[in-house]
């Protein structure tokens, strides 16, 4: 055979061979995705996460079925979704603890959140918001004096050890010149909340929304909320910097979607398509609004990426500052 020939047998080979790997590129997605929350049922983010896979399954024309899988700050979930097939079938609703804190807290990490993921995009952000339960002082100042003068004896609850919302607090505490206030880490903010309520911890951090209908029936008191602005769901709720004198406080709680690595670059734009188009639902904006959560609509793979490590090098000096490793 001439050198010609072997040349045309060679590439006619590789069309063949190529052709069902494109026909299946092309077809996905073909069967139900799965996306994990790797949180507990009923918080913000479950709430955010099944939102957005009503609409993701509308636009991909599959099921998207969300699966709950909490537990150490949310790695639980996000190890199941690095460990799976790189195929665009398991997704992840992660978070700002998930991927901008976990690295920066974890001594014998089980994932980078970097190297381990293909990140489709940020999806959206809610600022963190501080509630205080019953027979406490109504202002944030008046509980970090509290703190300050009964070292130790005032608890205040979070969604866990390690979360964003845990950290808000030890920002706080480093930024307003430091208060003892005893944290009592909970499994997700359904957990914490009804704690507030009950008055077991006299103060909780969680993201606005979960908050508001309680302090509208008077069980508990919003008093700051760690955003740039005055949340317009709440414009009588000073933002941190306005109730304990700090300058440029914010702790948001953002969402990224994200997949396993190594995901082939045509299911990502596939993907990276899809919730663009979901997050320029205008009835989900308004859906997003009633939880506090500001909805990212410009976002894409490279834009994720660049965010997340803008965030842990934002996190860093405050989580060397607390000490915390895991």
């Amino acid at each position: 055979m001439h050198r010609r020939d072997l040349i045309r047998f060679a590439a006619a080979a590789g069309a063949v061979a190529t052709a069902p790997a494109l026909r299946a590129q092309a077809a996905y997605p073909s069967r139900a995705l799965r996306l994990v929350v790797p949180f507990p049922p009923g918080g913000p983010t479950d709430i955010f996460a099944r939102q957005y896979a009503q609409r993701l399954s509308t636009v991909l024309g599959q099921p998207v079925v969300v699966e709950n899988k909490s537990g150490a700050s949310g790695a639980i979930g996000a190890v199941d979704v690095k460990n799976a097939e790189p195929d665009g079938y398991s997704l992840l609703f992660g978070t700002a603890t998930t991927h901008g804190l976990y690295n920066l807290i974890t001594r014998a990490p089980q994932y980078d959140a970097l190297r381990d993921f293909t990140h489709v995009a940020i999806v959206g952000g809610a600022a963190a918001a501080f509630g205080v339960g019953p027979g406490m002082p109504q202002t944030l100042r008046g509980l970090i004096d509290m703190a300050r003068a009964s070292p130790g004896k005032v608890q205040y609850g979070s969604p866990g050890e390690g979360t964003t919302l845990h950290l808000a607090v030890e920002r706080m505490k480093r930024e307003v010149g430091n208060f003892d206030i005893q944290h009592i880490p909970f499994r997700g903010g359904a957990q914490s909340l009804p704690a507030l309520i009950g008055g077991q911890v006299g103060m909780s951090v969680d993201t606005l929304g979960p908050l508001i209908p309680h302090h509208k029936s008077g069980k508990i008191r919003i008093v700051a909320v760690a955003s740039a602005r005055r949340s317009p769901l709440m414009p009588d709720v000073p933002t941190v910097d306005e109730a304990a004198g700090t300058r440029g406080f914010e702790s948001v709680l953002w969402n990224v979607v994200a997949a396993p690595a190594r995901l082939p670059p045509a299911i990502l734009a596939t993907l990276a398509a899809a919730t663009q188009r979901v997050m320029g639902d205008a009835t989900l904006h308004q859906q997003l609004a009633a939880l506090a959560i500001e909805p990212t609509v410009d976002s894409g793979p490279a834009a994720a990426a660049a965010y997340i490590r803008a965030e842990m090098e934002r996190w860093r000096p405050v989580v060397e500052a607390s000490g915390l490793r895991m």
